[in-house]
């Protein structure tokens, strides 16, 4: 009998009231915010910073991602299972899915099997129209700057030429990358070119999971650079009056998400940066929310450690002032093989020996959250076609790197099949090995942090400047911002800026041709290689096999 599809799985769980999960979390159900019977906002009021700072907070990253995909959030919602298994009072804290990758390739992100988050339709489908919000908010500020332009009586003097804020979408569209507006005449406002990013990589996003309050979120709205005038001087959101309306516009966005597991434990969703063009994490309120709730706090970041775990502990955890207790890195035997060099169409196929030479790719990762001082255990997500010899290659390689490798079995056994990780990961946090600190001081120049993390954490030899690039840093300089975080943009594939040089590359350099600024969310961004910030869809989308039956009911969602 074949296994279900995670869709089936979902569809037959019977989900608890989520008056029921905040009950037991210790929340009066009187204040929460349903949204309808299984979804609920919690208000930011619950953050207890006391209990934030005596949580337990857990890391779930990974190796370098392959096509065949690694089951990180898989892994986070299994070990959340796992360690409520073990009688721990336990919230898993993730980010929110994009309609982007739901309906392009790479399917939604609510795990997988029987280690998910439900209502599994409503999470990936607009859930509570956080994204929504968001996608609103960018483009009233869009909207307030073209009328600027037209607006001769109120004119900022903004150069069209310099403005750097684009509209957004929560949709795969490359159409939309580069576009020309304000055709058709006067009435129509000035032509200009623009182009749409996608939800996740808009700074709104990134400053709405970094606030720390609303009177936080405002301002860093405020401070959301939008270009130049024509004497050369720059141009904020508040020169604009947006960041009040944009913050009405965020107002219930703000505001944290309870779901549950297929198990009926409590869950935490909100917001959904991409990591390898953001921050790839979710929400500093949503994170403190699960630490003022439960003891032990699973959360995850984006992509691999370089990417996700990187900024995690570099820009999110330092503006929060958190400090976790243990990571996990996941990998998969079928990953390790890729790395080693087997081919993605051979990946289900024993090949020790190539596994042998992928494994350098995990030992890198297994480092580099060591050098943040946090002790990491491997989790070996499990799949049917992983053979013995190959985990046991794993376990050992961990083994001389000080590192406890553990097979996890969430996908086709829920919790019971996390409590071997969950018990590694509590021996972990009980011996208290983990002393986090941040990898480059914040008071270093803007290039010099650049090339710590591109030294320490890809390996790379050096990094190069287009002249955009240094143009930019000039800039970054003159608007005084040298001292912010540094939230690199490329690609996952890799440690290098080539997808094409696998498991542990050396002997490379990395280019940056151009640097954005995002003020508001307190960072800037290096782009490294081609990265789109409004995907396109794949020959054959997902969304070409998706159905709805006259009940309502959804098939063909992953």
């Amino acid at each position: 009998m074949a296994f279900p599809t995670d869709l089936e799985i979902a569809q037959k769980a019977q989900l608890r009231p989520i008056a029921q999960i905040a009950q037991e979390l210790g929340v009066d159900p009187e204040i929460i915010e349903p949204y309808g019977r299984t979804k609920a906002k919690l208000p930011i009021s619950l953050i207890d910073d006391a209990r934030v700072a005596k949580g337990k907070l857990i890391l779930v990253t990974a190796v370098s991602p392959t096509p065949a995909g690694e089951g990180k959030t898989t892994t986070s919602i299994g070990l959340q299972e796992g360690l409520c298994k073990l009688g721990k009072k336990s919230v898993v804290v993730l980010r929110e899915p994009s309609l982007g990758p739901v309906f392009g390739m790479k399917g939604g992100a609510a795990g997988g099997g029987y280690a998910q988050v439900v209502p599994m339709e409503d999470i990936n489908l607009h859930f509570t129209g956080d994204f929504g919000a968001i996608e609103k908010a960018n483009n009233l500020l869009a909207a307030l700057i073209d009328n600027n332009l037209q607006n001769r009586k109120h004119s900022l003097g903004i150069d069209p030429r310099t403005i750097s804020w684009k509209r957004v979408m929560d949709m795969n569209d490359r159409a939309l990358r580069n576009i020309t507006i304000g055709l058709g005449g006067t009435a129509n406002g000035i032509p200009r070119q623009d182009g749409f990013n996608i939800t996740p990589a808009s700074e709104v996003m990134a400053i709405l999971c970094l606030a720390t309050s609303f009177e936080d979120l405002k301002k860093r709205l405020g401070d959301i650079y939008v270009g130049q005038r024509w004497d050369r001087t720059p141009v904020y959101a508040r020169d604009l009056k947006a960041e009040a309306a944009m913050a009405i516009l965020l107002k219930d966005a703000i505001k944290p998400n309870l779901v549950q597991t297929l198990e009926g434990n409590p869950a935490i969703l909100h917001g959904g940066p991409f990591a390898n063009i953001a921050q790839g994490v979710n929400s500093i309120l949503a994170t403190k929310m699960g630490l003022s709730l439960g003891d032990y706090v699973v959360t995850e970041g984006g992509f691999g450690a370089d990417l996700g775990a990187e900024k995690f502990f570099d820009i999110k955890c330092r503006a929060a002032g958190l400090k976790p207790s243990a990571a996990v890195i996941v990998a998969t035997v079928r990953a390790l093989r890729y790395h080693g060099g087997v081919d993605v169409k051979e990946v289900n196929n024993a090949a020790p020996d190539k596994l042998k030479i992928g494994l350098a790719n995990l030992g890198r990762h297994i480092e580099n959250v060591g050098k943040f001082g946090v002790k990491a255990v491997v989790a070996i997500n499990h799949f049917p076609t992983d053979t013995a010899e190959e985990i046991d290659l794993i376990k050992a390689y961990c083994k001389e790197r000080g590192a406890e490798a553990v097979l996890a079995q969430g996908f086709a056994k829920g919790g019971d099949g996390m409590t071997d990780l969950a018990g590694a990961v509590l021996r972990v946090i009980e011996e208290g090995k983990s002393a986090f600190k941040p990898l480059y001081d914040l008071a270093l120049p803007i290039k010099e942090k650049i090339a710590t993390i591109a030294r320490e954490i890809y390996r790379a030899d050096g990094v190069d400047y287009s002249g955009d690039a240094e143009t930019a840093l000039r800039r970054i300089d003159k608007l005084g911002l040298s001292n912010a975080a540094v939230c690199m943009a490329k690609t996952q594939y890799s440690f290098s800026d080539n997808k094409e040089l696998r498991a542990a590359p050396t002997g490379f350099r990395i280019t940056v041709r151009d640097i954005e600024i995002a003020a508001g969310a307190g960072f800037v961004v290096p782009i490294c290689g081609e990265i789109m910030r409004m995907p396109g869809l794949p020959d054959v989308p997902a969304a070409e096999h998706m159905d709805i039956d006259a009940n309502g009911v959804i098939s063909g969602l992953s």
